[in-house]
């Protein structure tokens, strides 16, 4: 019998009220379709003890936490000092997701850039790796990162990419990676799978960004991390590869950049 393939959703949210009551039967499907590990993400400082009880109950979930851009205005703005405090925790592997967002709060792009930074300090200082939302904001966000760049370097995923190519290479050229989303898997994503394609395979990492954008065949649904890998083996036509072979650099990529996930396993 053929061991399933293992791999990472690199990016999720088992803390929103959709999968309240329900973790322990969605980490065993998961675990089912070979997605052994996950990393839940909070997007609010406030709700960090939630999120750090989830990856505390759960061995196969890691977390990490930070500001949503769509939500600096409506909350205290984090600080460095307050940042760097939650990554004490064995299992914070992450400082984010952070990033600007344009789409639906363009009013609040100053502030924004402001959280961001303060992130991406707390990000160069622990050696975290940053985690980032980008939406419709391309020309700002390139330059904020290679301008922080030049002041001391961190290490960076563009989660759930779906920029554009100029954004993707800025990324690129800085040595960070991009994350596929089940929006690559959508039939009409032709031009981000370009994007995808064109990339080093040795910085991609998969995610589902559950409960958000369901992969076909589940599109429609609430996404959780079992669909992580529905999305990973169309990444593998993607890339013209076998989908065990995919996986497995994606699970090397996955530990490189997250390391004190990484280590964490090894010492369990």
């Amino acid at each position: 019998m053929t061991e399933t393939p293992q791999i990472t959703d690199s990016h999720c949210h088992l803390d929103f009220p959709d999968f309240d009551g329900q973790h322990a039967d969605i980490i065993a499907r998961a675990a089912d379709a070979g997605v052994t590990r996950m990393v839940t993400i909070c997007t609010r400082l406030g709700n960090e003890p939630h999120v750090r009880a989830i990856a505390e109950a759960h061995a196969p979930v890691f977390y990490a936490a930070g500001t949503h851009p769509m939500s600096v205005a409506r909350e205290p703005l984090a600080t460095v000092d307050e940042l760097i405090s939650v990554t004490r925790h064995p299992k914070m592997v992450g400082i984010g997701e952070t990033g600007l967002d344009y789409h639906y709060t363009a009013d609040s792009a100053e502030l924004q850039k402001t959280s961001l930074r303060h992130h991406i300090a707390a990000a160069r200082d622990t050696g975290l790796p940053l985690i980032i939302h980008a939406r419709d904001a391309d020309s700002d966000m390139a330059t904020i990162l290679a301008d922080e760049y030049r002041n001391g370097a961190f290490a960076c995923v563009m989660h759930c990419f779906s920029s554009s190519a100029a954004l993707a290479t800025a990324a690129l050229d800085l040595g960070f990676y991009l994350s596929m989303s089940g929006i690559t898997a959508f039939p009409k994503s032709s031009g981000l799978r370009d994007i995808f394609a064109a990339a080093p395979l040795e910085r991609i990492l998969v995610e589902t960004d559950a409960p958000y954008l369901a992969p076909p065949p589940c599109r429609g649904k609430r996404n959780e991390p079992a669909y992580t890998a529905h999305t990973a083996r169309r990444a593998a036509e993607t890339f013209g590869i076998d989908y065990a072979e995919f996986a497995a650099q994606t699970q090397a990529n996955f530990d490189r950049l997250f390391t004190k996930a990484a280590q964490y396993e090894a010492a369990a």
